[in-house]
């Protein structure tokens, strides 16, 4: 399993027409294959702050459905970012 997360920094003016512009992102990336699970969500304390999470069956989903990437009118409103991709050798459920 791959689990890329972290978050983007922009402007709080920013943010809501960035999420708006994610959303079918989201959608497509829940749709394709290999993905377990994908948001991208406003952090309730930082308003200049976007938070990524994804869960994917592996590295070959990932790359498959990345592609090149935020559009660019989407990565010209980030002014930071710190996301990481992670690969899983062993989880356990917390829910049962």
């Amino acid at each position: 399993m791959i689990i890329v997360s972290g978050h983007l920094s922009m402007d709080a003016a920013a943010r809501p027409a960035y999420l708006s512009g994610c959303v079918a992102v989201v959608d497509a990336a829940r749709r394709a294959p290999g993905c377990l699970d994908f948001a991208v969500c406003a952090d309730p304390l930082d308003s200049g702050r976007v938070v990524v999470v994804e869960r994917w069956e592996s590295a070959a989903a990932v790359e498959a459905f990345r592609g090149s990437g935020p559009r660019d009118d989407q990565q010209a409103v980030i002014t930071g970012a710190e996301v990481a991709e992670y690969e899983v050798a062993s989880w356990r459920s917390l829910t049962g």
